[in-house]
């Protein structure tokens, strides 16, 4: 594998003792340590002792379903996810973002794939805030977003992101005014691989709406530019 993940904590988190050890052993050449849990009880336990830097969930589990695990996993931490499933619908993938996964990838999978995928989504979570440095943030009376603090404070109140709504909204605010394309969000904010991935951008934006907007059916900041992509708009 061409990539080193060298002092990288991954945790696999799946019932399918066959595919835990495949997967730790395509991560392992990479010189990552991988951390193995049976299932999702199990998992969120050694997430609170390994700390990993990276999550990998199955979706399908007996205990706790991947979604739910997810979820869990979102309350503790922004540690990037990533989950693996034989489900391709769109709403599943709707159902995974909800859930606050990072990215997906769909079983069977090479190794060359997972591990490309795999070192993306660390370097992403790396990457806190595009290169731009041209604005810090905005502000007005209902909506506050400092950049460099990583803050957003929504009617005075304080709202969590996870890393890749961050990186989004970022995105868009260091760009605010202009008119972003899906192909320029998908190489800044996920990366060149990105590039047929145009459902990711509007899921997070959807989720960023709910977030900061009063009425997300009628935002007034995350505005919508049909085909083409989305802008931030300053009050």
């Amino acid at each position: 594998m061409s990539e080193n993940l060298s002092n990288r904590k991954i945790l696999i988190i799946d019932d399918d003792p066959n595919l835990c050890e495949a997967v730790g052993l395509i991560l392992a050449e990479t010189g990552a340590t991988v951390y193995t849990a049976s299932g999702g009880q199990s998992g969120l336990r050694k997430l609170y002792t390994v700390r990993p830097d990276l999550v990998i969930i199955d979706v399908m589990m007996p205990d706790m379903n991947g979604w739910d695990v997810c979820k869990h996993v979102r309350l503790l931490t922004d540690t990037p996810v990533m989950m693996l499933t034989t489900l391709q619908d769109e709403e599943s993938v709707v159902q995974g973002f909800s859930s606050g996964a990072d990215d997906f990838i769909s079983k069977p999978f090479s190794g060359r794939v997972l591990v490309s995928r795999v070192a993306a989504l660390l370097r992403r979570s790396k990457k806190q805030v595009p290169e731009r440095k041209d604005s810090t943030g905005y502000k007005d009376d209902y909506l506050s977003i400092n950049l460099e603090d990583r803050r957003l404070m929504v009617d005075g109140e304080p709202i969590k992101l996870t890393s890749t709504e961050f990186r989004l909204l970022s995105y868009l605010v260091q760009n605010a005014g202009r008119v972003v394309t899906y192909s320029q969000i998908l190489e800044n904010v996920w990366g060149q691989n990105y590039q047929d991935s145009t459902d990711y951008v509007h899921v997070y934006l959807s989720r960023l709406r709910q977030k900061l907007e009063k009425n997300h059916r009628q935002p007034r900041y995350l505005l919508t530019e049909h085909g083409i992509g989305y802008r931030f708009s300053k009050q």
